[in-house]
């Protein structure tokens, strides 16, 4: 299963023993009657607050704290009653509840007294005192403590939520004062007092962790979707407005992790919005909704991305579309993802920060998309990767398995689940060596199989990507996260319509953390995109302006600056990796790959496990015989690496072009490596041209591969190499190279006296004769132009013309 679900709490395992030991074990038997022990709230400090049923059918209020595993009793009733709510301040030193009045067994004529239906009780707990009715109403009403932040002094005043099913929210200032023995009651002064928070309302959500409350009003045909900051100072205030286009008249007030009334929300939850506001750390806000479809075998649902300015809507071909298994989609929030859950059906998990296309989520069907774990109907995601079954009373933290990618990855045959499993695995599990590692063996294996993106692009990307953007604030909005600028893939029984959307108002001042984040995706989105969005074309030309080195003064110091700053980077490389280096990459004076050095250490990396994967040495960098199965396999790796780096004008590691030659020497036949050394695949170095000259001996083979060689050298790296091949093809070329350039040098310059007659050579051949003097008298005019070369002249001519005859004649030399 993709989604791993960890049991944090369990009432059966972690309840049930309590209760037996302490006696209450009319509670036991869960599977009998579901409304005997329940979960009806969870609290910011990862306090769970559950109610039993004792013997005598009174009403028990327990708390079961996840750090310490210990429960405590809270509070007992002394008649069978329905909990509806129930919260207890950080202190628990109060606790305010809410319950149906009556229960099954009463009598008709109490049924008819003129008393409310609902009662919300604001109980004193230490010590167990006095009870003050907060509501006697006839409608529902839900409680929620406010908590202040996390290691914080007892205070002496707590705030209390009280949402009506009437549609409106108010804010109880409770005040308690300590008396003897530690005692904490509440300061007696009339009324509690009290503010409106919210009305009109037809949906709202509780953000413990965070103390926000979302919530939706009616505004003719949209909705408005509202936001409400607590404070630990105690005040609170509007935040954020964003108009949404849903449709939410007629429908029965929802509310979303205040409290959990498993029977109350079945019925709720088909005359309501299945709606869900989740918040990532990076300042993603996603507005997530499920839509009625006409067509029976369709389902559809929105996510609108409010920190993008968009929303995406999914319309999903369902495999069975029996009406008894089908249920409204579930949302859980992942932080860096999305889960849009249909049990049976499918499971979406969508990336929040790069929701731009749809490669980027991840869309399973059939096993993959099973779930052992839930059952059970509604889900709930209370916290940030964490999943709460209601009705078996379970609490789990979920995450992404890992090796449930990897397999994914391996075993998928569409791209589109290729590339979101891969960007899924480094971005999700933020650089893990060993995962990275595995992906890169995948990649070696697979570089052939997917023909929508080239997965060494996106691993180079992703991987810088998830090393840098943590370390440095805003990066990820200047740095590329794919090198897909658009998707023509389609995700098979998935259709995705994306409309723009007005961007979330925000009214805030000095705040911190979240809405900083928010507020800075927002701008970015309001002011900057698509200039933002990466294009590798300034690299490009900048790469091209220095590889041609011009000479004026900014370019010079320029230049200067970044060569003195890659041989910093280059004197490290081996200080990389503790190992000792396996892969044999030779540094070399190669300028345009030392400028940009970035990425030198991925590439490294890639080429290491390559190199490990198909067990070779140092050995394969001599050219005494021919490759391997192995070798021509890290061949055809190296030749897709330099093709992604090429796409994406990335650098590549010093060495990478000697290393790569060395190989396509030693695998290829002939005319495939002239061919690929001819279109620029492999690149002729001076290492690897050296060594390669210095190493074969002269059989006619390996004549043909020295000549085809020297015959593509440049000019300036020709003059330093072929002095290290003695051969007379060689010296030939040389002398005749030396005679062209001399002679083009020469130019329209006039010799300064005439030629003499006859120049001393022990040679009878007047045309010779001739052309050795004139190149003497050239020579002593200044023109060398091979003056670090003092075998090079025109005695040298002279004798490889001789040489050169004879051979040609059939005649002996000496």
């Amino acid at each position: 299963m993709l989604l791993r679900l960890v049991p944090e709490f369990e009432l059966r395992r972690d309840v049930v023993p309590w209760l037996a030991a302490q006696g209450w074990a009319a509670a036991l038997d869960t599977s009998e009657n579901s409304s005997a022990l329940y979960i009806v709230n969870v609290e910011r400090n990862g306090k769970i607050i559950y109610t039993w049923k004792g013997s005598q059918r009174n009403t028990h209020i327990g708390l079961y704290d996840l750090q310490s595993k210990q429960n405590e009793h809270l509070y007992t009733f002394e008649k069978d009653l329905h909990i509806i709510s129930c919260s207890v301040n950080n202190e628990r030193t109060l606790l305010a509840v809410s319950f149906h009045h009556y229960t099954e067994d009463e009598t008709a004529s109490q049924l008819l007294q003129s008393v409310s239906k609902y009662l919300t009780l604001l109980i004193e707990i230490h010590p167990i005192n006095n009870v003050r009715v907060l509501k006697a109403v006839d409608s529902c009403v839900r409680v929620q403590f406010l908590y202040p932040v996390e290691d914080r002094n007892a205070s002496t005043e707590s705030h209390l939520l009280l949402v009506s099913e009437d549609k409106y929210i108010e804010q109880f200032d409770i005040r308690v004062v300590a008396e003897e023995e530690h005692k904490v009651v509440i300061q007696k002064s009339g009324q509690l007092p009290r503010a409106k928070v919210a009305d009109d309302l037809v949906w709202a959500q509780w953000d413990m962790m965070e103390q926000r409350l979302f919530y939706i009003v009616p505004k003719e045909s949209k909705s408005t979707l509202r936001c409400v900051q607590f404070y630990p100072d105690e005040n609170f205030n509007s935040i954020l407005e964003s108009h949404l286009d849903i449709s939410v008249n007629d429908t029965q007030l929802k509310l979303v992790n205040f409290g959990y009334d498993y029977c109350q929300d079945q019925d709720v939850a088909s005359k309501s919005l299945n709606l869900q506001v989740f918040t990532s750390k990076a300042g993603g806000l996603c507005v997530c909704c499920s839509l009625a479809c006409d067509t029976p075998d369709e389902i559809t649902y929105s996510i609108y991305f409010l920190h993008k300015g968009y929303n995406k809507t999914f319309t999903v071909s369902l495999e069975r579309t029996e009406s008894h298994q089908l249920k409204e989609v579930a949302f859980m929030n992942l932080d860096y993802y999305v889960a849009a859950y249909l049990p049976g059906q499918f499971l979406h998990l969508l990336n929040i920060q790069h929701p731009d296309l749809l490669c980027h989520s991840l869309f399973l069907t059939g096993e993959d998309a099973r779930i052992d774990t839930l059952q059970n109907y509604p889900i709930r995601s209370p916290l940030v990767s964490t999943i709460l079954d209601c009705e078996a009373g379970s609490l789990y933290a979920v995450s992404i398995s890992d090796s449930t990618l990897l397999q994914l990855l391996q075993k998928s045959k569409q791209d589109s689940e290729r590339l979101a499993a891969l960007h899924c695995a480094l971005l999700y599990f933020q650089h893990t060596e060993d995962l990275e590692m595995q992906i890169i063996r995948w990649i070696s294996e697979n570089l052939s199989t997917c023909h929508s993106f080239d997965p060494i692009q996106e691993f180079i990307i992703a991987s810088l990507y998830c090393r840098m953007c943590p370390e440095t604030q805003n990066l990820d909005k200047l740095l590329p996260y794919t090198s897909l600028l658009d998707w023509i893939g389609v995700v098979p029984g998935v259709i995705c319509a994306t409309d723009i959307i007005s961007l979330p108002v925000l009214e805030f001042q000095n705040s911190k953390g979240f809405w900083e984040k928010l507020n800075s995706n927002l701008e970015s989105v309001k002011y900057a995109e698509p200039q933002l969005h990466y294009h590798n074309n300034v690299l490009r030309r900048e790469w091209r302006n220095l590889s041609e080195e011009r000479e004026d003064r900014r370019t010079t110091a320029y230049l200067r600056n970044i060569f003195e700053n890659a041989k910093k980077v280059l004197s490290h490389l081996d200080t990389w990796d503790s190992e000792a280096r396996l892969v044999p990459l030779f540094e070399e004076e190669d300028y345009q790959q030392q400028l940009l050095m970035g990425l030198l250490n991925l590439i490294h990396r890639i080429m290491k496990e390559v190199w490990r994967r198909y067990q070779l040495h140092s050995c394969v960098f001599c050219f005494d015989e021919r490759g391997s199965a192995g070798e021509f396999a890290v061949f055809h790796i190296m030749s897709r690496i330099l093709e992604a780096a090429n796409g994406m004008c990335m650098p590549l590691p010093p060495g990478f072009h000697t290393l790569h030659l060395g190989l396509g020497v030693r695998c290829l036949p002939l005319h495939t490596l002239l061919h690929y050394i001819d279109i620029g695949v492999l690149q002729l170095t001076e290492t690897c041209v050296r060594k390669l000259l210095k190493d074969l001996d002269n059989t006619e083979q390996n004549e043909k591969l020295k000549l085809s060689i020297v015959m593509r050298l440049p000019e300036a790296l020709g003059q330093k190499v072929r002095q290290f091949w003695n051969h007379p093809i060689n010296a030939n070329l040389i002398a005749r190279k030396y005679v062209k350039v001399l002679l083009e040098n020469l130019g329209n310059r006039q010799c300064s006296r005439s030629i003499p007659e006859r120049f001393s050579v022990p040679v009878e051949f007047l045309p010779l004769n001739y052309l050795t003097s004139m190149l003497t008298e050239i020579e002593n005019q200044g023109v060398h132009p091979y003056e670090k070369q003092d075998h090079v002249n025109a005695r040298f001519v002279e004798e490889m013309a001789l040489k050169h005859t004879m051979t040609f004649l059939g005649l002996k030399y000496s």
